[in-house]
């Protein structure tokens, strides 16, 4: 019997995918760790690997074909022994498939006219008033046209400016004469009136990927369900940009960033006050063992969070040559679940686009987030007097539910300190 290969989950939050590519044709023999497909989850563009064996009989998803569903049959595996006869005899089974009831016949006529947009006529009998909008009342008044004669297609037979313009260019959109004193009939479907057009600049619609999908929701249920507070800091960066030149001249093994600075820092601090790095659940508040910073990257098809793994024991050419690679792979979409999956603080930094300061949303289930700004030159006062120092802003945006201001607050004294004597972070 032939082997449904099904649409896999190949992300915590995925539901449907985009069918990229087939790397398997019809015919091909297949073993277990073949490549069979790459598919476009919400995260990333990955492979997908075969566990079992035979001849690949039939695709049922051609590649490109977009919003998949998980376990959804995408293609039919042969086993040993059997041959395409055997696809002839067998049904697809789909998990996701629901049988639809079939609306009774007799009823299809009523439905469809109760869809279709019906003209009524504004003016029931005489002396009525007359309902229609502002708008229209303006137009029809200014063209000299009579709104007795206008039958309207707005909510409840109200007039719109659409009937007032078709009217006024001898459309179609005219009162009936008034029916005789009998029996009311129902009144016949109108065509439906002209859409009333768009106001506005001119725009192009770019469809939503899966990831940015994917972003959109979480995103929103973050805003709406974590009770997120703010705390800002100052960190002047003056000893950390020196000490930068000085260790980028000794070696072209490595070329730090800030960023990487920032990362360090982030870690050593959540070393050091290790309630910072916890997120919450419906029974616990979740504190991390491990130090696992997630660094938001921008792709073209929206924002993934890379994760430095240990950060707090990796120096900082180590986690500068990693980040660089995660990088690349998260903008090529080839990072794997498990390198952009998990961590327990993230870190976003706008700093190089010249952004002074801002506050990012939370990353459920986290519990704290650091956005980073750009170093600037400002005046501040050392020793009593006026002096200029290069100065970044960092706010941390808390989750309430699982870190109280005075930890938010003692984190970022810590991050502050190791920001500003750098030194310390070599140690």
């Amino acid at each position: 019997m032939p082997i449904q290969i099904l649409m896999p989950a190949l992300s915590p939050t995925m539901s449907e995918g985009n069918l990229a590519r087939w790397l398997k044709k019809e015919g091909d023999t297949v073993k277990s760790g073949d490549v069979l497909a790459e598919i476009e989850t919400d995260k990333a563009t990955m492979e997908f690997e075969a566990v079992d064996e035979g001849t690949l009989g039939k695709i049922l998803i051609a590649a490109g074909t977009q919003g998949v569903k998980v376990n959804e049959p995408i293609a039919l595996l042969l086993e040993e022994g059997e041959d395409a006869s055997a696809l002839a005899s067998f049904t697809v089974k789909s998990p996701a498939a629901s049988p639809v009831p079939a609306a009774p016949a007799a009823a299809t006529p009523v439905a469809a006219a109760a869809s279709a947009p019906v003209a009524v006529p504004a003016v029931a009998a005489a002396g009525q008033r007359i309902f229609a909008t502002p708008l229209a009342k303006r137009i029809a008044k200014d063209a000299g046209l009579d709104l007795k004669a206008v039958a309207g297609s707005g909510p409840h037979g109200r007039i719109i400016r659409a009937d007032v313009d078709k009217a006024i260019a001898g459309g179609p959109a005219r009162a009936a004469a008034p029916a005789a004193a009998s029996a009311p009939k129902p009144a016949a479907p109108a065509p439906a009136p002209a859409p009333v057009p768009e106001f506005g600049p001119a725009y192009t619609e770019v469809p939503l990927s899966s990831m940015r999908k994917v972003i959109a929701k979480r995103l929103t249920e973050a805003k709406q369900t974590v009770p997120h507070f703010y705390l800002t800091v100052d960190c002047q960066v003056d000893k950390l940009l020196a000490l930068r030149a000085e260790l980028n001249g000794r070696s072209d093994d490595y070329k730090l960033s800030v960023n990487d600075f920032v990362i360090r820092a982030v870690a050593l601090a959540l070393r050091k006050v290790p309630a910072a790095n916890a997120s919450f659940t419906e029974t616990a508040i979740r504190l991390y063992s491990d130090v696992d910073i997630s660094v938001a990257v921008a792709t073209p098809n929206g924002l993934i969070t890379p994760i430095i793994k240990h950060a707090d024991q990796k120096g900082l050419a180590g986690i500068s040559n990693e980040m660089k690679v995660l990088a690349v792979k998260a903008r090529d979409g080839k990072l794997k679940p498990e390198e952009f999956q998990g961590g327990g603080f993230t870190i976003s930094n706008l700093g190089m686009f010249g952004v002074k300061d801002f506050a990012a949303i939370i990353n459920p289930p986290q519990g704290c987030i650091l956005a980073v700004g750009a170093g600037e030159q400002r005046p501040v006062v050392k020793d009593g007097a006026l002096a200029i120092a290069t100065v970044m802003s960092c706010t941390l945006s808390v989750d309430h539910r699982v870190v109280d201001g005075a930890v938010g607050a003692e984190f970022l004294a810590a991050f502050k300190k190791l920001i500003e004597e750098p030194l310390t972070m070599l140690l």
